[in-house]
């Protein structure tokens, strides 16, 4: 089933954007079920929303932002899931979970699960790894390398030239790890969470000539 799964979603994402590829989704697999299972969660339910989290992500890139990744996602996973012989039920908790994954459409995740694949996702966010896809996506949307110092983050827009890394950081990520829901994953984002300032507090220094 598993395998099943992952064919529909590179044959339905396919171009999709290295940051949110097939790697990205089978790390979050993986460490929301290793979550999942100290927390006590259905690992079906969770294995099945994690491959399928980002299968709407090519729709919002082609519109800039304008679609929601996740409520693409949700709809696409609805249409699906039927195919794979599931109840009703577990369907819904699928889609609800795909659906609340993402923090900026403002859909709480009211569910273990959907709280578990939440966390694995913004995990995914942080340490080596995160600082490595904050990098990818900046090339994805033809972004400087960094920010001008007297540049006020604030009112810079997301895929535009002022799209770097260090933005992704300053207006996103650095918040993360105050906003986990599991136990575990608060424990995990404090150490990649700290691994991150110290990155871009170097980065910072070279970039800008405060060394």
């Amino acid at each position: 089933m598993k395998q099943k799964i992952i064919d529909f979603v590179q044959s339905h994402s396919q171009g999709k954007h290295g940051c949110h590829d097939i790697d990205h989704t089978l790390r979050v697999t993986d460490l929301a079920l290793l979550i999942g299972q100290k927390e006590g969660a259905d690992l079906e339910v969770l294995e099945y929303a994690s491959l399928l989290h980002d299968i709407g992500r090519p729709y919002e890139d082609a519109s800039l932002g304008e679609i929601c990744h996740a409520t693409k996602g949700a709809e696409i996973a609805n249409t699906f899931l039927p195919t794979l012989w599931l109840s009703q039920k577990k369907i819904d908790h699928i889609v609800h979970c795909i659906l609340s994954h993402r923090s900026r459409n403002n859909i709480t995740p009211d569910t273990l699960e959907a709280k578990i694949l939440f966390d694995s996702d913004k995990l995914d966010s942080l340490w080596a790894t995160g600082i490595w896809r904050a990098f990818m996506f900046a090339q994805e949307v033809w972004a400087k390398l960094h920010n001008d110092k007297d540049t006020d983050i604030s009112t810079t827009k997301s895929y535009t030239k002022e799209d770097t890394a260090y933005r992704e950081f300053a207006i996103k990520l650095h918040k993360i790890k105050d906003h986990m829901f599991t136990q575990a994953a608060k424990e995990i984002a404090q150490e990649r969470h700290d691994f991150m300032v110290a990155f871009f507090k170097q980065l910072n220094k070279e970039i800008w000539w405060e060394i």
